[in-house]
């Protein structure tokens, strides 16, 4: 992939920029915004899940909204601290990618790092949708909201956001000068250092700007078996700066960003490996066989080392012109991936890669958003997403030289190349048919194009293009019986892309394109303030039903160099089924108490799946439908409570939260087997118990106390994550006989932040 200059989205957004400025103050400066179709509490959280500004409580949609104070009250460091805090949510760090995180709503998700594999949950940050994994963990300063919606939102969302979508604003600039900076210290030798300053470039305070910059270090929490020292440092940089230009009067603003992310880490992993695979007759005996909960502390691989860079660019521009307000969207992101592996996290020199990625987005949304009467609202517009991705693999596998670089032992590496082009056309409606009773209702149109070709030492094994449609309906109502209920019901269709498989081995594999998934989600709820909205209490069900399932299935390949090959299908179908509550108590002006709980039911059907028989050798049917899917946690509960105290120099707010995760598994895989062993088809009995978390309950605190320095207001917090120092798995799985790896959650830490405000 041909490297573009940084300069041409530079110009683009800013061509852009006066191109629609001009006209825009060009227009009559005497309308008026419209109405609301009816007043919105001031004390109220706004929303933005329907491309409308909404209250929280009048949004027929299964949301949770995060504002900044309830992530500051909370000490919360990233997007992985919403684990447990929402129901059904979960987010973990998937350290195969740079900055990388798998994410599950619902029970949907696809946790793969290789750009071509498109995540089945959305992160969109500042209106611009995220096109991979990499790049979606993401750092908490300077959040002006969070919100998490549940079920599929490809209407008005991206694309591929058949599980829901994470949607992220940062502030804006202010236009006056201001700034906020905090340093932070804790276990692991952490160390974090941010800050963000705004200043006015006009004296009517019409352009303002803002700039950013993030630095977060630690020593990691794994141990070298070897040699005691630290292992799984992580170093990142987030740095940029944002333009707001936003004439007095105009009805239009122009927020123009540019930033650049930078993070060098140890993608270190632990060894998992048990008799009866291969690895574990080539290395010491001590490194078979550990346990995959307080083992995983303890790693024995070679160095690793992660570098990756990705600069952004991001324009949106809004002009209301009365009945209508367009909006539009132009997203920018350019990373480069550097990283050295020891997948087999062994002191033997089994399987270590090195993996160059270049990858390459740009985005471009239109929004018109109005009025046809007060009883008819819309939101329409066109979405245009490319992408472009270049993997570079070397291998050395079986190598014994770990002195030997894998670009010097790996003559014969394998590069990917993949090409996306997708654009939509949507809306959403909204009519107040009758007293009390609102119907919403509304589609999108995609049309993706896929490409993707296969080679190992300059020799093409396979080569696939392809083009998916789908149309993806949503229809709604809701009523609201008196100003503190409402009540609702929808049904919504979600579509994620096909593609190819950019680990396969052979020309079959690699040329075939597994087919699009889709998702019938039916939910009702309801949403109440009670005692004079003192108490906020929101309920919803849901029913999905999942078919054409993509899925990773691990299968022997005699031509590949590792002897098996990882191809990407449709298996079949699933049910899920699960219940939503989250509350929010006001019982003095000085507590408030929050909580949350997610349950799950979950079933595979008809995955059924080509592999090798253990007895003749031959491939037959296995069939999957009594595995679990993964990252389906039966239950996720949490509960929360604030507490502020003033004092005679300002504030003590007093955090306590209790988070409690079910048991999931990370990966279809092979566990116990039965039925006919000779011909098929052979029965799984459950994934391999190895790829399974335990059950978490994490404890965190956190004390804050607010107080006047050199006439700025500042904070002090003590915090503590995870204080019952609850170990365990993120991430596990196993490699077709071969070996097996996982990755481990963090155990108990804690540390002191102090920031102030001006």
């Amino acid at each position: 992939m041909q490297r573009k200059p940084l300069v041409r989205p530079v110009m683009l957004a800013l061509g852009s920029t006066l191109l629609w400025a001009m006209p825009a103050m060009a227009q009559d400066q005497t309308a008026q915004p419209q109405a609301d179709a009816q007043a919105i509490d001031p004390n109220a959280i706004i929303v933005t899940a329907r491309r409308r500004e909404e209250s929280l409580q009048d949004t027929p949609v299964a949301i949770t909204a995060v504002n900044a104070a309830m992530l500051e009250n909370k000490a919360a460091v990233n997007i992985g601290d919403l684990t447990g805090g929402v129901p059904n949510l979960l987010i973990t760090n998937q350290n195969a990618g740079a900055a990388a995180a798998n994410l599950a709503i619902r029970g949907l998700t696809y946790a793969d790092v290789e750009k071509s594999q498109e995540p089945t949950v959305g992160v969109v940050v500042d209106g611009v949708f995220i096109g991979t994994s990499t790049g979606q963990f993401f750092d908490f300063f300077d959040i002006e909201q969070i919100e998490v919606l549940r079920g599929p939102q490809g209407t008005l969302f991206g694309r591929n956001t058949i599980g829901g979508v994470i949607n992220i604003r940062r502030t804006r600039p202010t236009g006056e000068f201001g700034g906020k900076m905090e340093v932070s210290y804790g276990k692991f030798n952490t160390l974090a250092t941010r800050a963000v300053v705004n200043a006015p470039l006009s004296s009517d305070g019409s352009i303002g700007a803002k700039l950013f910059y993030f630095h977060n270090e630690t020593d990691g929490w794994y141990r070298q078996g070897q040699t005691g020292e630290r292992r799984g440092f992580g170093n990142n940089e987030n740095f940029g700066g944002s333009i707001l230009f936003a004439p007095k009067d105009s009805g239009f603003d122009a927020l123009f960003t540019l930033e650049k992310q930078v993070q060098k880490s140890d993608p270190v992993v632990s060894n998992l490996t048990q008799t009866g695979e291969v690895f574990c007759g080539l290395i010491p005996a001590n490194e078979c066989n550990r346990n995959n909960t307080t083992d995983l502390y303890t790693v024995f691989g070679l160095p690793n080392e992660t570098n990756y860079s990705a600069p952004a660019a991001t324009l949106e521009m809004n002009y209301d012109a009365g009945d209508v307000k367009l909006t539009s969207v132009t997203g920018w992101r350019d990373s480069r991936e550097n990283q050295t592996q020891d997948f087999d996290g062994s002191s033997t020199d089994l399987y270590y890669v090195r993996r160059l990625q270049n990858y390459e987005q740009w985005s471009q949304e239109l929004r018109a958003a109005g009025k046809f009467s007060d009883s008819f609202d819309y939101v329409v517009g066109l979405f245009y997403f490319s992408s472009e991705y270049r993997l570079t693999q070397y291998s050395r596998v079986f190598g014994f030289a770990p002195t030997v670089p894998p670009e010097i032992f790996d003559t014969n590496p394998q590069v990917v190349n993949g090409k996306t082009k997708s654009v939509a056309v949507f809306g959403d409606f909204n009519w107040a048919f009758a007293d009390q009773w609102r119907l919403s209702f509304g589609g999108r149109f995609t049309r993706d194009k896929k490409s993707l070709d296969n080679s190992f030492g300059g020799i093409e094994i396979g080569r696939g293009t392809d083009t998916f449609k789908k149309f993806t309906p949503k229809v709604g109502v809701d009523f609201r019986p008196n100003d503190d209920v409402m009540l609702y019901g929808s049904w919504s269709q979600g579509y994620r892309s096909g593609g190819f498989s950019p680990r396969a081995g052979t020309a079959a594999s690699a040329g075939i394109a597994y087919q699009p998934e889709v998702v019938d989600s039916f939910e009702v709820g309801g949403k109440f303030d009670l005692f004079d909205r003192k108490l906020q209490f929101n309920v919803a069900a849901f029913y999905s039903s999942y078919k054409d399932l993509h899925q990773n299935n691990t299968l022997n390949c005699p031509s590949c160099a590792t002897g098996n090959e990882t191809i990407t299908s449709n298996v079949g179908s699933a049910k899920i089924k699960g219940l939503e509550f989250d509350f929010t108590a006001r019982p003095t002006s000085q507590l408030t108490i929050t909580g949350s709980m997610g349950l799950l039911d979950s079933k595979f059907k008809g995955f059924i799946v080509g592999g090798i028989s253990p007895v003749s050798g031959a491939v037959v049917p296995y069939d999957y439908s009594r595995n679990d899917l993964i990252y389906n946690p039966n239950m996720t509960a949490s509960l929360a409570a604030d507490y502020t105290m003033p004092t005679s120099f300002g504030e003590i707010i007093a955090n306590l939260s209790y988070r409690y995760i079910g048991r999931y598994d990370q990966q279809i895989s092979l566990g116990p087997i039965s039925g006919d062993l000779t011909n098929g088809p052979i029965i799984v009995n459950g994934n391999d118990p190895r790829v399974r978390t335990d059950k978490q309950g994490l404890v965190d605190a956190s004390v804050t106390t607010k107080f006047e320095l050199g006439g700025t207001e500042a904070r002090l917090t003590l915090f503590g994550r995870n204080l019952a120092n609850d170990r365990g798995p993120t991430h596990g799985f196993t490699v077709g006989g071969l070996w097996s790896f996982g990755t481990a959650r963090e155990p108990r830490t804690y540390g002191a932040t102090l920031g102030v405000k001006f």
